[in-house]
């Protein structure tokens, strides 16, 4: 009964500012409707401001993801009574849903969401780490930042994670991007092949879901044949379970810039 009054308290709030700001603030951003369809991922949220959310954002898997791509504004892929009150506030003002539930078809499209200043953050695609290779600017992202152990299944918040560089390609239409998977030695070749290759098409999929229209993309699994590290140690195959994400002919340095 107390979660369903602080609920209630909170929806409440959030109607008051709405009736208070009209439509207008709610139309100065777009907002990132197409997570959670049918053959979609399971999003699931945590974070003190889950209970606080409105019962079509905390109950459907469209609501959750609508909750995650558009309001985990800090990407620690949990979300606060801010970030909760925040979504309410929006989500009443632009789908106005009824008791009857939110026709979440009448959505049913991608949306992007401008990148702030109409360009991209440089701070976080620094936090990246690009380095140089022979064929790009090339970052990596381990197993556990974006999978669970043996899945090609991304972990929930793992696309927020990828976010500030869709931002980036966004930005920068016609970037050629190779997505490659890597895994470790356990487990037959062509287990890891396949592997590899499925994670490294759901981070290709999770750069469509966010609007990465014209990047000209090649996605390759290579199993465990490239390791950087011994497959003797438990570390070392950790080391070894990941994606790389190269800019393909973009200098790494770019990145550290300031300007």
């Amino acid at each position: 009964m107390k979660l369903h009054k602080r609920a209630l308290g909170a929806l409440a709030a959030s109607a008051a500012i709405v009736g208070a700001c009209g439509p207008a603030i709610a139309q100065q951003r777009n907002w990132d409707w197409s997570g959670g369809r049918s053959g979609d991922r399971e999003y699931r949220l945590i974070g003190a401001g889950v209970p606080l959310l409105h019962r079509e954002l905390r109950n459907t898997n469209r609501g959750r993801a609508f909750v995650m791509r558009n309001f985990d504004d800090n990407r620690d892929g949990r979300i606060n009574r801010r970030e909760a009150e925040e979504a309410n506030r929006i989500f009443i003002q632009i789908a106005r849903p009824g008791r009857g539930g939110f026709d979440w078809s009448s959505r049913d499209e991608v949306v992007v969401r401008p990148d702030s200043g109409g360009g991209w953050d440089r701070g976080a695609m620094r936090n990246y780490r690009f380095r140089q290779t022979s064929a790009g600017a090339t970052m990596t992202m381990q197993e556990e930042v974006l999978f669970r152990t043996d899945s090609a299944d991304l972990r929930p918040g793992a696309v927020e994670k990828l976010r500030p560089l869709a931002g980036y390609l966004r930005a920068n239409p016609g970037i050629r991007v190779a997505i490659i998977g890597h895994t470790d030695s356990r487990g037959s070749d062509a287990h890891n092949q396949n592997l590899s290759e499925r994670r490294a098409e759901s981070v290709r999929s999770a750069f469509d879901q966010m609007g990465v229209t014209r990047a000209r993309f090649r996605v390759e699994g290579r199993g465990e044949g490239e390791p950087v590290a011994t497959n003797g140690t438990p570390a070392g195959m950790r080391l070894n379970r990941r994606v790389e994400v190269t800019l393909l002919g973009e200098r790494a340095d770019r990145f550290d810039r300031d300007n």
